[in-house]
């Protein structure tokens, strides 16, 4: 699932995939039967805590402190921080986790670190917090907290899962997702298969040890690290399922947590990629309310209802599937209808980007050029234009299907929940359904099953959650500040994924009282 893809900004994010992204997303959803039964019984339970005390065998890992270096980005310093591979086995070996701060500024009484992360899993917490957080929070957030980033293992500087070369990725990103015969569908099982093997072949090691328990724990050696005594932390999308594990683990380390674009720890694979399946529907009904307003709307004029936008927008993905168009790639990319797609969901993400969607769209429909949706889908699989990627994909799944069964075991279960998927997106419900597919031939057991996070004992969390997000659905929150014993449920009302730092004053000033001052909102309290 993937997070905090503000287009304006962002490296990523979108997150987060946080989403479903497409071919790449580990996010599952739809699955057989019995998947369903064995996740509805574990959702029952609840994450249990860890013991107080620190066991021996991690006591050197608890005992380090960093080394910090200049690095990158000025004012930034770098760190590694040991944590063990295996923590049934600590003797085995460890993974190296990279670490950034930016010392708090003053003025105002220290309030120790405040560790960020955006979301994916995959999105590289420390370019988030160099190139956005660690200058973009509020000043007073910044001159009182160390803002602190690590990114989990297996993702970007932590010994990242390595799956696909660039050309395989070209590849991959442009295998079909709507197949039409069983040419099509074996050819998607194929880059499935291959996706999932070149994964195994380059980071056999790591593969089994990239869970989220297993990155919330390193997160408390992090916190241990710094000299902190409980642990502040922001978590973005896929980013507050972390931050939530943490909770649950360790609720009396629990500082100040902020959980924005709340995820459903309790949800099955199916559930949850057809409830974000909903959820682009949702938004993609924002952006064509908005299109047809503008004169530019390559899709219909005023009086063009969103459904009938979305008639056009499907026959336009189908002529693309017939016949690709140009796109002025260096490396002979076409647009087909692959891309396009992943180019759309782009967009979802934050309404600042609804206008460049509609020029890439009016580009690609009537002038036949593909540039503009390309490059669209190039920001979201973090794509360069020397044809490289960023490990994004590849720790997205990596970490997706360690955390859950798969959602579908074979294309005939996708086929068999095809109707639900079309019935929640008639645009996206399709390629969102088979996309879910990947998981079934990863080489990796899932080590994870869906359940409750209570996390009774822990200090004030408080959940954010946005009405119309696309990728984290406003009912996740809801269902999360449910779920956490001390939740206070803030709620903007509104388009785009997550709502700190995007415009709000109302949430701004909520989020600011609570990490600056403690007090956390109302449960309840609205904004708009």
């Amino acid at each position: 699932m993937y997070t905090r893809r503000t287009l304006r900004r962002s490296r990523t994010a979108a997150g987060l995939l946080a989403a479903a992204a497409l071919l790449a997303s580990g996010c599952s959803a739809g699955g057989s039967t019995a998947a369903d039964t064995r996740s509805t019984t574990a959702a029952q339970a609840a994450l249990a805590a860890l013991p107080h005390a620190t066991p021996s065998a991690l006591a050197s890992y608890y005992g380090q402190r960093p080394s910090w270096r200049a690095c990158g980005v000025p004012g930034f310093q770098c760190a590694t921080v040991r944590a063990p591979l295996d923590y049934a086995h600590p003797e085995a070996g460890d993974v190296r986790l990279a670490v950034a701060r930016k010392k708090a500024t003053g003025p105002g009484k220290p309030l120790g670190s405040l560790l960020v992360n955006p979301g994916g899993p995959g999105g590289s917490a420390i370019a988030y917090v160099q190139q956005y957080a660690g200058v973009g929070y509020p000043a007073e957030v910044r001159a009182r907290y160390d803002m602190v980033a690590v990114d989990p293992r297996g993702v970007a500087r932590s010994e990242p899962v390595e799956c696909l070369d660039g050309r395989q990725m070209d590849a991959y990103t442009q295998t079909d997702v709507t197949p039409d015969d069983q040419e099509e569908t074996d050819e998607l099982v194929e880059a499935y298969r291959k996706f999932a093997e070149g994964c195994g072949a380059r980071s056999a090691k790591l593969l089994r040890h990239v869970s989220t328990v297993e990155a919330a724990r390193d997160m408390d050696i992090v916190r241990a690290a710094l000299g902190d005594r409980k642990l502040n932390y922001v978590g973005a999308s896929y980013g507050t399922f972390l931050g939530a594990t943490y909770a649950g683990l360790f609720p009396d380390r629990v500082g100040r947590l902020v959980l924005d674009g709340a995820m459903d720890p309790s949800l099955s694979a199916r559930r949850m990629n057809l409830d974000q399946t909903a959820g682009f529907e949702t938004a993609f009904q924002s952006f064509a309310k908005d299109c047809v307003k503008h004169p530019d709307c390559p899709l219909g004029g005023r009086g063009t209802t969103p459904e009938q936008v979305g008639v056009h927008l499907k026959a336009f993905f189908r002529k693309l599937d017939a016949h690709p168009v140009p796109a002025g790639d260096a490396d002979g990319r076409t647009l087909g209808e692959a891309l396009a797609t992943t180019g759309v969901i782009a967009a979802m993400y934050d309404e600042a980007a609804w206008e460049q969607l509609r020029e890439a769209l009016t580009s690609a429909m009537k002038e036949n050029d593909g540039a503009g949706l390309l490059s669209l889908a190039d920001s979201y699989y973090e794509r360069d234009a020397s044809g490289r990627y960023a490990n994004l994909m590849f720790a997205n799944a990596a970490v997706n299907c360690l955390d859950l069964p798969p959602a579908f075991d074979s294309p005939r279960d996708v086929e068999k929940a095809l109707p639900a998927f079309e019935k929640a997106s008639p645009v996206f419900g399709a390629g969102l359904a088979w996309s879910s597919l990947n998981c079934a031939y990863w080489p990796v057991r899932a080590t994870g099953e869906p359940h409750r996070i209570e996390a009774h004992g822990a200090a004030p969390i408080v959940v954010v959650g946005t009405t119309r997000d696309p990728a984290t659905p406003y009912p996740w929150a809801q269902a999360l500040a449910g779920q956490l014993s001390s939740a206070r449920l803030l709620t903007y009302v509104g388009d785009g994924h997550t709502a700190y730092g995007r415009g709000s004053s109302c949430i701004d000033s909520a989020i600011d009282a609570y990490l600056l001052r403690g007090t956390p909102p109302a449960g309840g309290k609205r904004c708009s």
